[in-house]
């Protein structure tokens, strides 16, 4: 889509005010785990780079491992900035490494910990805050929550989980009972990373920001929705939590649903957390049984060889699904949700299919297939669309043409964040609108344990292809959208 000279890059016509963030003593729990690596460390550093934390900030790292470790502990957070972030800026990691302290604790004895949170916070200051983040196996979740919930340190607390939020609606409960007995909900913050994500954030801006989209987004304009977000990369070492959890618990009732939510909900009175929370539980609330029938769990070839998987084991590596979502914008509509490990392509795409014109007034039709408007979910977010018009020429012709939105482009000069330093900042901010409330936990689970109780039996399907043929045929004669088709 071209954008005019005078509109590219254009600033807010009206610039938002923050308010500077209170003082924080940040505490890491498995912060010497692939997440805390890859992700917390990275993103913390770059924020401290942009001056976007407080100046009086600490961060408290912690671990189920012996007291050794601490010696090699800033050298290991260092390394991991050093992958994940880039060359690190040696006066910025001087000035950032010296907030760092780690404390090991053993079994669920947080003693050691609390001290070090507690001189933490008065060394901070007395209107400083505390933020708990729980980098830690499902399994400890409940332990480490009431380690915590227990700790006498100054400052009011605020507490961040990763999924999954139980493994279906009785652990759920279980864990937001744990959680409700030492925290209010204001204070708990469900992640889900894809919500941090700009192109994710930038489907509610599409939605709700253009006259040229909100009127059409329900049921009378668009036929289908297709949200696909499969993976070329296998299990990858996680064969312990792959057999523990299986794809449809680590992705489809978490991400994916999560995605259908932003796609679905009706217009919000305004863009908080309490409104945008009311019309997600709408959407949640009004999803329709799920149909077994239209179920397809496969599971790739070879992944029974992974070591550490049981050679019977019937863990879905893929999921492929069609959902409906009776209300009144979506009565009737197919929602196909799609992902897998070890697939031809990693993608992140949602394909909103319009309806055709009721009356077909150009000879010579390209062909059946309807407009599409597609949102690329990357770091480099593209949404286009893909439109018939008139090929230049003196017959009246038609042909597919497409217009083209690159954000980046469009905005050259903005600085994006990536989706953990995004929601690590909206903590901060207590604002939840990107997180994940208790009722849709237990509502989506509600949703899925019928099917979980009694799953498919999944389908061998190669490396490197798009899953089982099954899955191909589910979405009609339209089939998937795939690469540029």
């Amino acid at each position: 889509m071209h954008t005019g000279s005078a509109a590219r890059g254009r600033p807010p016509t009206e610039a938002v005010e923050e308010t500077p963030l209170a003082p924080h003593v940040l505490v890491v729990m498995g912060a010497t785990g692939d997440l805390a690596q890859r992700k917390l460390f990275p993103a913390l550093f770059h924020l401290w780079q942009l001056r976007l934390l407080p100046e009086r900030f600490r961060l408290v790292c912690s671990s189920r491992t012996g007291p050794e470790i601490g010696d090699t502990f800033l050298p290991m957070v260092h390394a991991a900035v050093d992958v994940y972030r880039g060359t690190v800026d040696d006066a910025a990691w001087q000035e950032f490494s010296r907030r760092i302290s780690f404390v090991p604790t053993s079994g669920d004895d947080g003693a050691a910990l609390e001290r070090a949170v507690a001189e933490a916070a008065k060394e901070v200051g007395s209107d400083c805050e505390i933020l708990y983040y729980l980098a830690v196996p499902p399994s400890a979740t409940e332990s480490v929550v009431r380690m915590l919930g227990t700790f006498d340190v100054p400052g009011s607390a605020k507490i961040v989980l990763e999924k999954p939020f139980g493994k279906d609606l009785e652990s759920a409960r279980s864990l937001n009972e744990t959680l409700h007995e030492f925290f209010e909900e204001r204070q708990i913050y469900r992640i889900d990373h894809f919500l941090g994500k700009e192109a994710v954030q930038n489907i509610l801006a599409l939605r709700f920001a253009n006259g040229i989209f909100q009127p059409v987004w329900n049921h009378q304009h668009i036929c289908y929705v297709q949200i696909d977000v499969p993976e070329q990369i296998d299990v990858q070492g996680r064969v312990e939590f792959m057999e523990s959890t299986g794809t449809f618990r680590d992705m489809i009732s978490t991400h994916l649903f999560q995605l259908l939510g932003f796609v679905a909900l009706a217009p919000p009175a305004r863009m908080d957390a309490d409104s945008l929370h009311h019309e997600t539980i709408k959407v949640f609330r009004a999803i329709r049984p799920i149909d077994p029938e239209r179920v397809v769990f496969g599971q790739y070839e070879g992944y029974r060889d992974e070591a550490g998987v049981d050679e019977a084991s019937n863990v879905e590596t893929f999921v492929a699904m069609e959902v409906y979502v009776d209300d009144w914008y979506w009565i009737g509509v197919p929602f196909y949700l799609r992902t897998g490990k070890a697939l031809a392509e990693s993608r992140r795409t949602i394909t909103i299919g319009f309806r055709e014109p009721p009356l077909k007034v150009f000879p010579g039709d390209v062909d059946d297939t309807c407009n599409e408007l597609v949102l690329e979910l990357t770091d480099d977010p593209t949404i286009f669309a893909d439109v018939r018009a008139k090929v230049p020429g003196p017959a009246f012709g038609l042909g597919r043409a497409r217009m083209r939105l690159a954000l980046v482009e469009a905005f050259p000069e903005a600085e994006p964040l990536e989706a953990y330093e995004r929601l690590l900042l909206d903590v901060m901010r207590g604002d939840s609108t990107l997180f994940i409330s208790t009722e849709q936990v237990e509502l989506l689970w509600r949703l899925c344990d019928p099917l979980l109780r009694n799953p498919p039996r999944p389908i061998r399907y190669p490396r490197g292809s798009w899953g089982p043929s099954e899955a191909s045929r589910l979405p009609s004669g339209r089939g998937w959208r795939l690469p540029d088709s």
